[in-house]
C-alpha cells in the first residue's frame, strides 16, 4: 500500500458543539482534506506547536515527552495514520534511538502532537485517504472558510454532544488588548482561549 504524505492546515471548532474540535490535514499532492476529531486537550497541545509565539509557562504532557524523549536521544522519524475503523483512526510512531527503530501504538491526535514537536513528516495510506479523504472548496474569505470547517465538524460529530453556545468572540478588542488577553490567558494556562485569540490576531495582521 502506498503512503500519502500530509500536512497541517488547521484546527477547526464546532460552532454548535461545546469541546468540538477537528484536525484538517491536506494531501500534499492533491486536493483533498482528512477531518479528524480531536478531543480539547490535544487540540490545545497541536495549537501551541503550530502557533510558535505561545510559550506555557510550564510543559505540556507532549512537550515533557519531547524533553524526556532529548534526554534519551530518542527522535520521533515519522507518524503513519495506519488504521480507520468505525470512524476511529489509529497510528504508529515511528521512533529511533542509536539508529534502531521502534514502532509504537499511539492516538492520532497524541502522535501528530509529538511530530510537530519532531518536526517529523505525517503520513497516511492511500486507502484511508480514499475512504475518509474529503473535498472543500475553500472561499478566499476567512468567514467563509471558517463557516466551511465548521459544518465538516458539526456533520462528523452530529449527534455525538448537546448543542451549547459559541466560543467567546475578541473581534471588538484592539490589537493591544488582544495581546494583553493571550499573555493573561497563556499565564493562567488557558490554552484554549490562547488559542482563539491567537487566531483572531493573526486574522488582523494578514490584512
Amino acid at each position: 500500500m502506498s503512503l500519502v504524505k500530509l500536512t497541517i492546515k488547521g484546527i477547526s471548532y464546532s460552532q454548535t458543539q461545546n469541546g468540538a474540535y477537528a484536525l484538517i490535514l491536506n494531501e500534499v499532492d492533491g486536493e483533498r482534506k482528512l477531518p479528524i476529531v480531536i478531543g480539547a486537550f490535544e487540540a490545545q497541545s497541536i495549537a501551541i506547536a503550530l502557533e510558535k509565539e505561545i510559550k506555557p509557562p510550564r510543559p505540556l504532557t507532549h512537550d515533557l515527552f519531547k524533553n524526556f524523549a532529548d534526554r534519551f536521544d530518542i527522535v520521533i522519524k515519522q507518524v503513519i495514520i495506519h488504521k480507520l475503523v468505525d470512524g476511529v483512526f489509529y497510528s504508529s510512531i515511528i521512533c529511533e534511538r542509536d539508529q534502531i527503530e521502534e514502532i509504537i501504538d499511539a492516538r492520532t491526535s497524541d502522535a501528530i502532537a509529538l511530530a510537530l514537536r519532531f518536526n517529523a513528516p505525517i503520513f497516511t495510506y492511500k486507502n484511508i485517504l480514499d475512504k475518509a479523504g474529503i473535498y472543500l472548496k475553500f472561499s478566499s474569505k476567512d468567514k467563509e472558510e471558517e463557516k466551511e470547517e465548521s459544518i465538516v465538524v458539526d456533520e462528523i460529530l452530529s449527534g455525538e454532544s448537546q448543542p451549547v453556545s459559541k466560543r467567546e468572540s475578541y473581534k471588538k478588542h484592539s490589537l493591544k488588548e488582544l495581546y494583553d488577553l493571550l499573555d493573561s490567558a497563556v499565564a493562567n494556562e488557558d490554552y484554549e482561549k490562547a488559542a482563539q485569540i491567537r487566531d483572531e490576531i493573526s486574522k488582523r495582521e494578514k490584512k
